[in-house]
């Protein structure tokens, strides 16, 4: 069944730039920015990149063979029902249309090391101890009445190059997953807030997502989509 929002934004480009503008917006330290990470595979251009990476957001054109493949995956799990003390990451449930890049945005910063950066009294601070005691539901209507967080992201997203559609209810098919690692198990996480909840991907060791382990783990999920669409790759790094 197709998903009835009742909101509806601006898509916001996959532009490290417009990325972190809006992270700084929010609250976060000016220390944490954006970077394309531009390969997988090439290590002289991996290395133009700081490090550690504390999170990665996935930007890819969403396929009926994505679709169903998730959904399959999906269609045996319970709904996400965590709060506060009883999660190991913080995941926010998709209710704004074309929004996808900023909930990949806040699964980046709500949890791992980014959380470190965050700055006493923000914005952002404030909005994430409301949203930590809440349920997915509950955390979903918080962001929707934010009109604070609502004005941050059209500001930014209205800078971008690409033209909005003309109907706002329109769907954009860019999709954006974030992977982070859980600032309380340890375990690498995927964080999509159309999906059931979040997707437990293991262990994760050190800090740095774009080491082998970390790579090896966006290749696994990009293999079965790759070979037919492009995609990109944004990391949250400290700065240069």
């Amino acid at each position: 069944m197709e998903q009835q929002y009742r909101k509806h934004f601006i898509p916001l480009e996959s532009n490290p730039l417009l990325f972190t503008e809006l992270i700084h917006r929010l609250g976060i330290s000016e220390f944490l920015q954006f970077q394309d990470v531009l390969s997988l595979e090439d290590a002289d251009l991996l290395a133009f990149i700081p490090r550690p990476a504390l999170a990665l957001v996935l930007v890819f054109p969403t396929t009926p063979a994505y679709e169903s493949k998730t959904a399959e995956e999906d269609s045996s799990k319970p709904s996400y029902a965590k709060s506060g003390d009883d999660e190991d990451v913080v995941w926010y449930r998709q209710t704004i249309n074309n929004a996808c890049g900023l909930y990949g945005i806040l699964h980046a910063i709500s949890n791992g090391d980014a959380r470190d950066f965050i700055l006493p009294n923000s914005h952002f601070s404030n909005l994430l101890k409301t949203c930590a005691s809440l349920d997915p539901v509950q955390r979903a209507s918080t962001l929707e009445d934010d009109e604070k967080l609502e004005s941050e992201y059209k500001a930014v997203a209205l800078q971008g190059d690409t033209e909005p559609p003309e109907n706002p209810e329109d769907e954009v098919d860019y999709h954006y997953v974030c992977f982070v690692k859980s600032h309380k198990n340890g375990h690498l996480y995927e964080l999509d807030g159309d999906r059931k909840g979040p997707v437990d991907w293991g262990h994760f060791d050190g800090s740095d997502m774009l080491s082998e382990e970390g790579l090896s783990i966006i290749k696994e999920f990009i293999k079965p989509i790759a070979s037919d669409v492009g995609f990109s790759l944004l990391a949250l790094t400290p700065g240069d």
